[in-house]
């Protein structure tokens, strides 16, 4: 009793205003220390005069105890079977002691405490918004009742009411952060949009405090892109549709995209570039792609602009990228066959030369299994069948007179020398050169005499290795990989070794104007094999300005395996072909090497962990990636002109290098939007960091210069360079001028004009450059035709003179 009596006196009557004011719903006590704080004992309706009696309480299943000493309501409901499992998208259950006992004293806490992490501290402190004790004796005696009865279901029901109502001061939190996030970004220009599915790039500029305008806001496009991506962006918008579809609509980030759905995105991410029109662009709004690629991302564009590379760098192209042809003309056409029949009489030469340094082919086992055979039918029919095998040596000499041609042409000792008194082949001689060859190479066919040919075969070998780079990489096969000139990922590209097939493929009347431009390229007949398996390597660079040229390296890369065994045999496109989207549909063979990794990839450090393991660890730092890095270099060197340098812009690019024998890279092609797709373990990785790098590389290297760049390494900025004047020949003109005078006269019969008709002065104009174009000037007045050279003496001095 002294206990009680310390506490406060309740208040005998509820203010009208209140108790009309509240929910039954919220039948909640309030929070201790709040003046409307009564414990359970002094909160007892005191019986008055004026008010009846209370009525007693329905009988309990067990005998009454004290009320002092009663157990709470958690302990008993703790004996009871445990509440059913909640579902994910269900609240948690509040405690029950909180919601019987008024203030929690017997279940041990307020009520709005206990879910303190679940509002916010927004929806702490506000005792306005709870009913207060006593109010309500009614509410809180069924609750009682209904927790001593173990009714579950009723309770939750209860809850439901409640947390239906708890959200909208969720939502009021959550708006009110993301409306102050959002003002920040919008006075920062931190508003990006992203077209397709990058959730690493997405997830990299959150963090950094951007806001997303949602990309479905972008006008589609329908037309078919030029990057490599293009055939995934529909399956990636589909699946961005499905997320953005299962996102909660009070997240704070779909809050904030809409409160910034009409304000202009500073950076802008897209699969193609054609989603966005960027001439329409301000000089603050950064973007993924560039104008005018098409020069050296696609294949014709760097098959076309790597014959220019000399005019820009002091280099050879052959060194690097493997010579090719448009076959979209005649004269390209022309230059291919020529290529084609040289490469067919040097590999002449290798096959004498191979004879001397292996093993009989099969044709020659096959003559002596022929020769030993002593039925004279059979020799007979042996002889038959042997008979187109056996070619002479007039084969040889054909081929050394076209590789000394050959080298003439390097020469230049062909200068002078008529077309007639030209030594090449007529087209029957080239023909009957060319069957031989594919009998020698593709059939059984031998040479007898070939030893006798040795000598000079290997000289005209090593001239020509001397000044043909890609002798080594021509190999015997003479084959030729033919491609789209302007699709993507391994599409209709084929490797055929006859020129008649190939000149069949392109002039087929069944394609269309667009598709019928293709593109012939010599392939790497003699590749670097790891277990017998050929790969490629994809390696990343990152393009941030073109005045001045500014390009970023990335150090780490990834190679594609195949899923055969590499062989000549076989020129399908399974086994030459590391394009993941060919490769990904297709099995690994049986008989590949299981030291292979399942999903055909490798990251560069694995590969250097195995050139180190070969005893070649060196070769990565000292051949393979300087020599990457140059052939990229040059590459961007020779694309500058044709690209449209758009201040803010910047692009990242995927190449593909194919290794030789001697571990030089082969540049095969450049691709403008490079996959991202986490196809690999290897992918999800490296693809995910290149990602975050290039946000650090565009986004916070423009406020830092010394931020961290991740692992892309500045490999060429082109230093400013003022435009030199022009210094040209001191060329002028020198005479009079004819100026027509201010008002129109008749035309004179007489020749003889007089002074005012004429404004005649002195002339001597010079000119900044040895040009045969006019200067600007107001235009000349033509004499009269009647007005001969006596005439124009007259006049006054000769006319004005072009120089």
């Amino acid at each position: 009793m002294a206990r009680a009596s310390r506490r406060p006196s309740p208040r005998p009557h509820a203010s009208p205003r209140r108790t009309a004011a509240r929910s039954p719903d919220f039948s909640l006590a309030p929070r201790r220390g709040s003046p409307s704080f009564r414990p359970a004992r002094a909160q007892r309706p005191r019986r008055s005069q004026s008010r009846a009696p209370r009525p007693a309480p329905p009988a309990r299943p067990r005998s009454p105890t004290p009320r002092a000493g009663r157990r709470s309501a958690r302990s008993r409901l703790r004996r009871r079977r445990p509440p059913p499992a909640q579902s994910p998208e269900q609240p948690p259950p509040v405690s029950q002691g909180n919601l019987r006992t008024p203030g929690g004293a017997a279940g041990g806490g307020s009520p709005v405490r206990s879910l303190g992490p679940l509002l916010g501290p927004g929806a702490r402190g506000k005792k306005s918004e709870l009913p207060e004790a006593g109010t309500e004796p009614a509410e809180r005696k069924r609750l009682l009742s209904a927790s001593s009865e173990g009714d579950w279901r009723e309770d939750n029901t209860e809850l439901k009411g409640i947390f239906q109502d708890w959200p909208s001061s969720l939502k009021l939190d959550k708006y009110k952060i993301a409306k102050q996030l959002t003002e920040k970004a919008i006075k920062e220009k931190k508003i990006f949009c992203i077209y397709g599915h990058y959730p690493v790039i997405r997830a990299a500029l959150r963090r950094k405090g951007w806001v997303e305008k949602k990309s479905h806001l972008l006008p589609r496009v329908t037309a078919n892109g030029e990057a490599e991506g293009a055939a995934e962006s529909k399956r990636a918008e589909g699946k961005e549709n499905q997320d953005v579809a299962m996102e909660e609509t009070d997240d704070i980030h779909d809050m904030m995209s809409r409160l910034v759905k009409n304000e202009t995105p500073y950076f802008l991410w897209t699969i193609k570039k054609d989603a966005v029109d960027y001439h329409s662009l301000n000089g603050d709004q950064a973007l993924n792609h560039y104008g005018k690629t098409a020069s050296f991302t696609t294949k014709i564009g760097l098959c076309l602009n790597m014959r220019s590379l000399p005019w820009y760098v002091q280099d050879n192209p052959e060194t690097f990228f493997p010579r090719c042809y448009g076959l979209c003309s005649d004269s390209e056409k022309q230059e291919f066959l020529d290529d084609f029949r040289r490469t067919a009489a040097s590999s002449i030469l290798k096959w004498v030369v191979s004879q001397q340094h292996c093993a009989r082919s099969k044709a020659q086992s096959r003559r002596e299994a022929a020769a030993g055979d002593g039925d004279p039918s059979s020799q007979k029919g042996a002889e038959d069948n042997a008979k187109p095998s056996g070619l002479s040596g007039q084969l040889v000499d054909a081929a050394c007179r076209v590789c000394q041609a050959y080298l003439g042409q390097l020469e230049h000792e062909d200068i002078d020398v008529s077309e007639d008194a030209a030594t090449g082949l007529t087209e029957d001689e080239w023909q009957e050169l060319t069957q031989q060859y594919y009998s020698l190479v593709h059939g059984d066919a031998f040479i007898s005499d070939s030893r006798n040919h040795l000598s000079r075969c290997q000289a005209l070998l090593s001239r020509i290795s001397a000044v043909s780079p890609q002798t080594e990489i021509d190999g015997l096969r003479n084959i030729w990989i033919v491609k789209p000139a302007a699709k993507s990922r391994g599409r209709d590209i084929v490797c055929m070794d006859r020129v008649e097939d190939i000149l069949e493929l392109v002039a087929a009347d069944h394609l269309s104007a667009k598709d019928n431009r293709w593109v012939v390229q010599k392939y790497i007949e003699t590749p670097l094999l790891i277990y017998d398996t050929k790969f490629d390597i994809r390696q990343w660079f990152l393009v941030t300005d073109w005045n001045p040229l500014t390009i970023w390296f990335y150090k780490e890369s990834y190679l594609r395996f195949s899923t055969r065994r590499f062989s000549l045999d076989n020129l399908d496109g399974a086994v030459h072909l590391c394009n993941n989207s060919v490769q990904r549909r297709l099995r690994n063979d049986e008989g590949r090497s299981p030291l292979l990794p399942p999903h055909n990839m490798w990251t560069s450090t694995a590969f250097r962990e195995y050139l180190r393991r070969k005893g070649r660890g060196s070769v990565w730092g000292g051949v393979i990636y300087p020599s990457m890095k140059r052939a990229v270099t040059h590459a961007m060197k020779v694309a500058q002109d044709h690209v449209e340098p758009r201040k803010g812009s910047f692009e990242l690019y995927g190449a593909d290098f194919v290794l030789g024998r001697d571990f030089r890279p082969w540049l095969i092609e450049i691709n403008s939007s490079p996959t991202m797709h986490a196809s690999t373990p290897v992918t999800a990785r490296l693809c995910a960091q290149v990602q975050e790098d290039t946000i650090k590389v565009v986004v916070d290297r423009k406020g830092d210069r010394n931020c961290d760049t991740g692992n892309f390494e500045l490999l060429w900025r082109q230093p400013a360079v003022d435009l030199p004047q022009v210094h040209g020949s001191d060329l002028c003109v020198e005479g009079v001028s004819v100026r027509k005078a201010k008002k129109q006269m008749p035309p004179l019969s007489n020749p003889s004009f007089s002074s005012p008709l004429l404004d005649i002065q002195p002339l001597k104009v010079r000119c900044p450059s040895a040009t045969s174009e006019r200067a600007p000037g107001p235009p000349h007045t033509a004499l009269p035709r009647r007005c001969n050279l006596r005439d124009r003496k007259g006049c006054g001095g000769a006319g004005p003179r072009r120089v």
